[in-house]
């Protein structure tokens, strides 16, 4: 007589997978039972109130507010301009290649470094100078333009 070829370990996997999927047909019978498709569509509806809260009961029709569609507005507000004395900047030169035309100035205020190229002179700069600018954004950073030599 020949061995029976299911083993215990074999037997167990079965018992697992057949309990697996038992399972999750159970878990979908629950599904199907309580999904909201059985609902009315009144049911369905939230309503927000005046607080902005949601809840299932409708508005009160004599608290509704009529806006009309001209008294809208949808814009940015307005920015003032910035004052030209607030733009000008003081700053130390730490560094400056004439041959290379380029440097850098080092704000009095933030302490950060901003790069200056000789196009943006007003005036010859040298190393250690104090120097007044105003900065524009660059591809890589602030920049320093109308450099001039502070008095």
């Amino acid at each position: 007589m020949s061995k029976s070829q299911e083993t215990f370990n074999k037997k167990e996997k079965e018992k697992r997978k057949l309990k697996k999927k038992q399972e999750k047909e159970q878990k979908r019978e629950e599904r199907k039972n309580t999904s909201g498709r059985g609902k009315s569509f009144e049911e369905m509806f939230a309503y927000v109130d005046e607080d902005g809260n949601i809840s299932t009961t409708p508005p009160d029709p004599n608290k509704k507010k009529v806006i009309k569609p001209e008294d809208i507005e949808v814009s940015i507000a307005k920015q003032e301009a910035p004052d030209p004395a607030d733009l000008i900047r003081r700053g130390v030169v730490t560094f400056f290649n004439e041959s290379k035309g380029y440097g850098f100035i080092k704000d009095q205020e933030t302490q950060e470094s901003i790069f200056v190229h000789v196009n943006g002179l007003e005036e010859e700069i040298g190393e250690n100078d104090k120097v007044t600018f105003e900065t524009e954004k660059g591809p890589k950073g602030l920049n320093a333009v109308r450099v001039k030599l502070s008095k």
